[in-house]
């Protein structure tokens, strides 16, 4: 049973998150959202189901690098690299075919699921997600208050442990840096928060800046090791977690030493730099009709289609000229097949519930940064945007999806101004955590709730939204 009165529970949780807070919002204060008196409850039987689909997304990650491989063989369709390849340096297109990574993959896998009046939807699926040390000590904080959270106490810590073992091939895997560049400098509270809980369970881990790695020269026959600077003094590096998108590789100092001591095998490295496994449009690959005979070899019959009922539609704005007898397959606008892009620009307010966004390799396409939500942008907006995705495809491609609008939820929350706990009618996103433990293992380690106010279109963290950790009850 919970502990003490909503309000109390709210100022105890508030009380125990870190003085210098989870996020570098610049906004002061130690936590950049607010927080509520229990966990969001899952509705009955969403958790079950959730809990069980981590292996659903690491098989997804898996076909997406086997198919991206078979376009390259000539095995499936060149357009798939074709697509995937673009705006991508020659370096980390090769980093991204080397043998070294080939079974590599992404140690955490995040989806974002809206919650929907027909269901849950999977809009987008992170590979290098932020969160992971906030909802640590968020259900930390609330299993102290008595209030069961999926997951449990630890399971983010000791899932990313889990993680960082299997992605180093060793139970004992040696001092771990976690490198958050500046782009994600946000996210650094966070990251530090979850190094410390990794060293206090036994494991050396240091969150650190790029420009704490160094060079060194180790006893091997050639080549560099890494090394990181500490409080405690200089630290070897056996393996590094790359908290940075690979689009942001030319910003992030010592990224090179990172990339070379890893081809090298001096460090591992994960994520993989495998940039096509950070696109977007993978979703579009997954509902392309004339791969459905692949996706069913590489996912399995089932797999597949539980897999495309989950994730919303998606279309790639390929600037390619559409043949005069032919359609964007499955794409519909005001009841008539599409036959150009350009068809885009011209919808009226009510046609246009659709969502413009990035697909990646850029610094507008993580986060909400690049999204365009096409019922609220004026006409010459909306129709300017179509024209840059259209522009921008042959090195930056967009993607088009239906706007899939949550539900509205009720959800309490602590507002601090008036020193009590009152009621948000909200819209909501879960984001499962699943960590990568073994060839076929996503155990679920928590699932962090957003609940933006119900006139947000884009729900993300800020200010106004209520972050929770879910419910471990149905």
């Amino acid at each position: 049973m919970p502990d003490g009165s909503p309000a109390d529970r709210c100022r105890s949780i508030l009380a125990g998150i870190p003085a210098d807070g989870l996020f570098a919002t610049g906004q002061g204060g130690n936590v950049p959202c607010r927080i509520g008196p229990e966990p969001f409850r899952l509705p009955p039987g969403l958790l079950k189901t959730i809990e069980g689909q981590g292996v659903l997304w690491l098989k997804f990650v898996k076909a997406s690098h086997q198919l991206y491989l078979m376009s390259l063989r000539g095995e499936a369709p060149p357009w798939i690299s074709g697509w995937l390849d673009l705006g991508k340096p020659p370096r980390l297109l090769e980093f991204a075919r080397m043998n070294r990574f080939k079974r590599s993959v992404p140690p955490v896998l995040r989806p974002d699921v809206l919650l929907t009046d027909e269901g849950p939807v999977a809009c987008e699926l992170d590979s290098v997600p932020g969160g992971i040390g906030l909802l640590g000590c968020l259900s930390r904080l609330y299993e102290r208050e008595g209030l069961a959270c999926a997951g449990g106490p630890d399971g983010m810590v000791a899932g990313f442990r889990r993680a960082m073992s299997h992605a180093a091939g060793s139970a004992a895997p040696g001092a771990t840096a976690i490198v958050v560049s500046n782009e994600s400098r946000m996210y650094r509270p966070e990251m530090r928060w979850l190094a410390q809980a990794l060293r206090d369970a036994g494991d050396p881990a240091w969150a650190v800046d790029p420009e704490a790695v160094r060079a060194v020269r180790t006893d091997r026959a050639s080549g560099n090791g890494l090394a990181i600077a500490t409080p405690q003094g200089d630290r070897l590096v056996a393996l590094v977690y790359r908290f940075f998108e690979l689009f942001d590789v030319p910003n992030v100092p010592h990224a090179d030493e990172i990339l070379d001591a890893a081809r090298l095998k001096h460090v591992r490295l994960t994520p993989p730099p495998k940039p096509h496994l950070e696109e977007k449009l993978l979703f579009a690959l997954l509902h392309h009709r004339a791969l459905e005979p692949v996706w069913e070899k590489l996912l399995g019959e089932r797999e597949h289609g539980e897999l495309k009922a989950l994730v919303i539609p998606t279309w790639v704005l390929d600037a390619s000229p559409v043949p005069p007898h032919a359609t964007v397959a499955g794409l519909e606008l005001a009841g008539r097949p599409v036959q150009s892009w350009e068809a885009l620009e011209h919808l009226s307010q009510k046609a246009r519930a659709l969502v413009l966004k990035p697909s990646g390799f850029g610094e507008d396409a993580w986060g909400s940064h690049g999204v365009r939500f096409g019922a609220d942008l004026p006409a010459a907006e909306w129709a300017a945007t179509v024209r840059r995705a259209l522009a921008d495809f042959p090195r930056h491609p967009w993607i088009l999806q239906p706007h899939r609008r949550p539900s509205v939820i009720p959800v309490a929350y602590w507002d601090a101004a008036a020193g009590e706990v009152r009621e948000l009618e909200g819209r909501v996103r879960l984001c499962p955590y699943y960590f990568v433990t073994g060839e076929d293992e996503a155990p679920l380690g928590g699932v962090l709730a957003t609940v933006c106010p119900k006139e947000k279109k884009a729900i993300h963290g800020m200010p106004e939204a209520v972050m929770l950790p879910c419910s471990a009850v149905a």
